[in-house]
């Protein structure tokens, strides 16, 4: 479709009026644009050294996933929480929540983590923190909540460009209006994205610039003269700066390759993105409760169900995300119990993939617009972005959610463990209200939950000469040598090269032919990267797109393969290509947009690796301020030695930040260990 067929099709409203005059320039030596936990991260390291930072994020609460997306259980592998191996922040942060209970890390005695907690609490500890580190650091925080970013100003400067100020939209209610997260986000949100005020809504343009350089004795003298004087960082939940700058990404499905051989498709596929999430809470009652079924109900009834019949137990859907328990004493939760687990006044958080996640993957459904969907649609014009994402499909997501709770309570279908398996469970009320764990009129998150969005492609690097990217192979646990499915779909060709990639320190015997094929070994610990500025662990979790649109028709089906890529997976790094995109030198991306691919960002996207990689961004971007080099020249050199890079993962390192885990080496073949 043309852009000028599209945009004849759009409403007037949906095309962003003409700019008025900014109502306020804003200086920034860091602008981080999202206020998730890769975006305060980012704002952390930065405070704490000195800097002056902006913060953008489209809610009024800092946090993303443990508050404003009500994900409030923190994703943790086994060996890295008993170490307690963390960047600094995030374990200041475990330790705020544990002093704010009063001793207790998991109030909600939830059995998914060993901290389940209410969002709205996450938000309120979590900016603490953030002025506690301004307070440290001598930093200044400059707060911008319910504000999206609209126009980037990027200019040539020297070989390549520049953001040279961000225009941004900060909206608070009209006189009269509902107040803020009266209305779900789908109502709102694009009315957030256009200049003009609304009924809903007053707006204040706000112009961010950078701030005066500051002379630093520590700057080297091979500096250019064209250093950037601030740096811009990208912790939107779906890499809304990647799409306003136009830097190269990937979105959806990567084609299948040696890299990437579980890719459910040979081509590829941009509309395949994992489901998103609108959390709710629900409370348990002493006494029944009046359920009156939603009109949209039986446009979802048919998707609903327990999935698994070890998973068929109300009493263990309900504990999962247990975000506030009032009997601490209780027994275990019992699967296939239906009775005695719950107490009345226990408070739940609902995440269930055959529940409120949304899963389309078609081009007419899809929720994070294509490149191409966006020419279309004009959003990559001056003035017209409208933050990238499919309004229809939050608003199904919506419904999708308020239907799972009535399924809850008074559903007698199971789409997929049919008949006789789904009983009603009355005692339940949906929590709404200003006051309630979601800080929400309508009960449910202010942002949904997003497992992934686009992905930049990095810059053309050693070993990788179409742009960095850390891929499946580089990660997963995965005996590709002894499943025959590698064997008998891969070309040979495909085949052998899996081989060479996974060998270890048999590779150079393998490559020259002096190694029989059969004889290789598969190594057993993830790729190291010599520009590691960060570490994560977490499984491969998939939570695939549906086949046909709409993604919640009755008798639709996952995605084809898309779980065969799911699965344990090592320890593994953030290396600082991920995090640099092409074109742009003084912009860096954190969080779930960092150089991934499909599959390996079903591993990428929780909490704990989201603070390493802010925390890798903003102590990047002071640390590129102080010494007037940009963050392409710090491995540009790779594999050669980057002084530069080691002196940035040296600060890293002792400022608390880990960049590899214990024992990290190309010879020790103990990773099994890690669970």
């Amino acid at each position: 479709m043309g852009a000028t067929l599209a945009l004849q099709l759009l409403p007037p409203s949906a095309i962003a009026a003409p700019p008025r005059t900014p109502d306020q320039t804003v200086t920034c030596e860091v602008l981080v644009a999202g206020g998730g936990l890769a975006g305060v991260a980012t704002a952390y390291e930065a405070l704490l050294a000195g800097r002056t930072v902006c913060m953008t994020e489209i809610t009024d609460w800092v946090g993303g996933q443990i508050s404003a997306q009500g994900t409030s259980a923190l994703d943790e592998r086994q060996t890295q929480r008993s170490l307690l191996f963390y960047p600094r922040g995030y374990l200041e942060l475990r330790q705020r929540l544990e002093r704010y209970y009063k001793g207790d890390l998991n109030p909600g005695d939830c059995w998914v983590s060993e901290s389940c907690f209410l969002p709205r609490d996450g938000h309120k500890v979590l900016f603490d923190e953030l002025q506690s580190a301004a307070k440290r650091g001598k930093g200044t925080l400059k707060w911008f909540p319910s504000t999206v970013i609209k126009e980037l100003n990027t200019t040539p400067v020297g070989a390549g460009q520049q953001i040279q100020g961000a225009i941004a939209i900060q909206h608070r209610p009209a006189p009269s209006a509902s107040p803020l997260n009266a209305l779900p986000l789908s109502q709102t949100i694009e009315d957030a994205y256009r200049y003009e005020n609304s009924a809903q809504f007053q707006k204040a343009i706000v112009r961010f610039v950078p701030a005066p350089a500051k002379p630093s004795k520590s700057q080297t003298t091979q500096s250019p003269a064209n250093a950037p004087q601030w740096y811009v960082v990208d912790a939107t939940e779906t890499g809304e700066l990647v799409a306003l700058a136009d830097v190269p990404y990937r979105l959806g499905i990567d084609p299948r390759s040696y890299l990437e051989p579980s890719s459910s498709s040979e081509a590829g596929d941009p509309y395949c993105t994992q489901g998103f999430t609108y959390t709710f809470a629900m409370q348990a009652t002493e006494q029944p409760q009046r359920h009156t079924e939603p009109a949209f109900y039986p446009n979802y009834a048919g998707y609903y169900s327990y999935e698994l019949p070890r998973l068929a137990s109300f009493p263990l859907v309900f504990t999962y995300r247990r975000i506030l328990n009032q009997n601490p004493t209780r027994q275990e939760v019992k699967v296939q119990s239906n009775t005695g687990a719950v107490t009345p006044g226990d408070i739940s958080m609902q995440n269930w993939t055959w529940g409120n996640d949304y899963r389309p993957g078609t081009a007419t459904d899809n929720f994070v617009y294509t490149r191409d969907q966006l020419a279309s649609t004009g959003q990559l014009q001056p003035g017209a972005w409208m933050g990238g994402l499919r309004t229809e499909s939050l608003q199904r997501a919506e419904e999708l959610s308020q239907g799972y709770f009535h399924w809850l309570v008074a559903g007698t279908t199971d789409s997929q463990l049919g008949a006789g398996v789904k009983q009603p469970q009355p005692n339940h009320r949906y929590l709404t209200g200003f006051d309630t764990p979601m800080g929400t009129a309508h009960g449910l998150s202010k942002y949904p939950y997003i497992r992934e969005g686009r992905r930049i492609i990095g810059r053309p690097s050693w070993g990788q000469p179409q742009g960095f990217t850390v891929w499946e192979v580089d990660i997963s646990r995965q005996d590709y040598f002894k499943d025959e499915y590698y064997r008998k779909t891969l070309s040979p060709q495909m085949y052998r090269s899996l081989q060479a990639t996974l060998a270890g320190l048999e590779a150079t015997s393998f490559v020259g032919s002096k190694l029989p094929s059969e004889k290789v070994t598969r190594r057993t610990r993830s790729t190291i990267y010599p520009d590691a500025v960060g570490i994560g662990h977490y499984a491969i979790d998939f939570h695939p797109c549906m086949t046909q649109s709409p993604p919640e028709q009755p008798g639709n089906t996952e995605r084809a393969g898309e779980r065969r890529g799911a699965g344990n997976a090592y320890p593994f790094q953030v290396p600082l290509r991920a995090m640099i995109p092409q074109k742009i030198d003084n912009m860096l991306v954190a969080g779930k947009s960092i150089a991934t691919s499909h599959v390996a960002a079903a591993a990428y996207r929780v909490h704990s690796f989201e603070w390493s990689s802010g925390a890798a961004a903003g102590t990047t971007a002071a640390f590129a301020l102080e010494k007037g080099i940009m963050p392409y020249q710090l491995v540009d050199q790779l594999p050669r030695a980057e002084p530069q890079l080691e002196l940035l993962q040296r600060r890293l390192a002792e400022n608390g930040n880990p960049i590899t885990f214990p024992d990290t080496s190309i010879f020790n073949e103990k990773w099994e260990d890690w669970k």
